[in-house]
C-alpha cells in the first residue's frame, strides 16, 4: 500500500459510498486507475466489506452492554467462541489480556433483553463468570470504520 492507497482507504472509510470519479478526483487519479486501486484493496484483504451505519435505537438495539467472560476451561476454548458466535446479540468479540479472557459486546433491545443475554452467555460450557458494564452513552463509536 503506498500513500495514494492509504488516501483512497481514508476517503472509503468516511463514505463508503463515493464514486470512482469523486475519488479519483480527490487522489488526482483517474476514475479507472482508482477502480484497479479499489478491486486490488478488495481482492488483497484491505477492504474488507462495506456497511450502513444505522441508528441503533431505530433498528431495535437500544442498549449497548460490554461483557467481559470469564473462561473457567480453557481446553474449550474454540467451542466457546463458537456459541458466542451464533449469538446474534453480540456484535463484537476480543480475546483481551487481563483477567478476562474476552471481551464482548451486546447490543440488545432493553435492559431485560440484556439480563436473557448474559444468563445465556453464563450457561456456555467454558464460561466461569461474565462481568457487565452497562453503556450510558457513546461518545464516539466506529472512529475510523
Amino acid at each position: 500500500m503506498d500513500a495514494v492507497d492509504r488516501q483512497i482507504v481514508s476517503l472509503l472509510r468516511a463514505n463508503g459510498r463515493a464514486s470512482y470519479a469523486e475519488l479519483a478526483r480527490t487522489v488526482g487519479l483517474s476514475a479507472p486507475s482508482v477502480h484497479e486501486r479499489v478491486s486490488k484493496l478488495e481482492a488483497g484483504g484491505v477492504i474488507l466489506g462495506y456497511h450502513a451505519a444505522v441508528d441503533r435505537a431505530a433498528v431495535g438495539e437500544a442498549v449497548t452492554a460490554l461483557v467481559g467472560v470469564f473462561e473457567s476451561d480453557v481446553e474449550a476454548d474454540e467451542d466457546l467462541v463458537e456459541s458466542l458466535r451464533r449469538m446474534p446479540e453480540i456484535t463484537d468479540c476480543f480475546y483481551v489480556a487481563g483477567e478476562e479472557a474476552f471481551l464482548l459486546r451486546v447490543r440488545v433491545e432493553d435492559i431485560a433483553a440484556l439480563e436473557r443475554v448474559v444468563a445465556a452467555i453464563s450457561r456456555i460450557r467454558g464460561v466461569a463468570r461474565t462481568r457487565t458494564t452497562v453503556v450510558l452513552s457513546s461518545r464516539w463509536e466506529d472512529r475510523h470504520a
